[in-house]
């Protein structure tokens, strides 16, 4: 071997050792709930399909219980592009799209298959394309199921039972006029504030689908549980724009069958807790009353002011296609 071919191997090989393998595009995820609930059950099913899509073009870190902050600053944090992805409840989603508010509209949906042909309809897909328009990319709309009261002051079988009740919401527009109008004191709150706040007595009591109540175990921190499927609670899996905007369309086309199948997964855990949900409460201790349709239909009565305002912000011709959709 001569001195210069010597010398070409040896530059080839010093080449080869100083260019670094492809870096992998990190993508941060952060939800508001533990690894083990329907959104850490998304979250999972999310990573593993964009992957079996893309191989090792994306390194997944997730932030489960609120690790990057709370929704609303995650959200943030996704219009600024300094995080990549968020499973998302609806109630903060109305500070940045307000059409989202209308399915936050208490006793909309008649049940679950009513609520997820409308999401997944004309009429959700619309909604879910105006988040465009404000620096995210709304890849597509998952569940937490229907919201129920818990307490720490009484059992509620009537309107008259939740006045003066100290119960934390979202910060939603669309449920503080609901329970205003039922005459209970809402308190809007960031999530991570939560469980101290009812372990101090800051508030009796919070409303949320079984699945967080079960996942969260708030049999903990509340003694009454009542089943009043007042308001049907959507999720979102969101993505940040500028991220979505570097994708080329194959990594687009992965993140969105992605998305689609962590929906199909979150959806299974939200039946499978609707089915065993309350067994397991009860079986943790807490009272738990159901009301009837009769009682139902009082508490919607109570509230017939908050839908005025919900006919003025939202349109009533759309609120009653949503009602009447088959």
């Amino acid at each position: 071997m001569t001195f210069m071919t010597r010398g070409l191997v040896s530059t080839g090989i010093f080449l080869a050792l100083a260019v670094p393998a492809l870096a992998q595009t990190e993508v941060k995820i952060g939800y508001a709930l533990a690894p083990d609930s329907h959104y850490g059950v998304a979250a999972a099913k999310f990573e593993e399909v964009v992957k079996a899509e893309t191989g090792d073009a994306f390194e997944f870190n997730h932030f489960p219980s609120s690790g990057l902050g709370g929704e609303r600053e995650v959200i943030e944090g996704l219009q600024l592009g300094t995080i990549e992805a968020t499973i998302v409840s609806s109630g903060t989603l109305a500070n940045f799209v307000p059409d989202t508010g209308v399915f936050d509209i208490p006793f909309l949906f008649r049940d679950l298959d009513h609520a997820r042909a409308v999401l997944d309809g004309e009429i959700g897909q619309e909604i879910l394309a105006k988040f465009d328009e404000v620096g995210l990319k709304g890849l597509a709309w998952g569940e937490q199921g229907f919201r129920h009261i818990t307490n720490n002051r009484n059992a509620i079988e009537t309107p008259e039972d939740v006045e003066s009740l100290k119960i934390r919401t979202m910060e939603n527009p669309v449920h503080l006029a609901a329970f205003n109008a039922m005459g209970a004191a809402p308190t809007p709150m960031a999530w991570p504030e939560v469980v101290s706040s009812l372990q101090q007595g800051v508030i009796d009591g919070q409303e949320n689908p079984l699945s967080v109540i079960v996942s969260v175990k708030l049999d903990e921190v509340q003694k009454y549980l009542t089943l009043s499927g007042h308001v049907y609670s959507p999720a979102m899996l969101l993505v940040s724009k500028p991220f979505w905007e570097g994708l080329d369309d194959e990594q687009k086309a992965a993140f969105e069958k992605a998305a689609a199948e962590a929906v199909t997964a979150m959806r299974g855990y939200v039946d499978e807790v609707e089915t065993t949900g309350v067994e397991t409460l009860k079986e943790r201790g807490m009272e738990v009353n159901e009301l009837s349709a009769e009682q139902k239909a009082a508490f919607q009565e109570s509230i017939a002011s908050a839908y005025e305002e919900y006919y003025e912000t939202y349109g009533k011709g759309l609120v009653d296609s949503i009602v009447d959709f088959e």
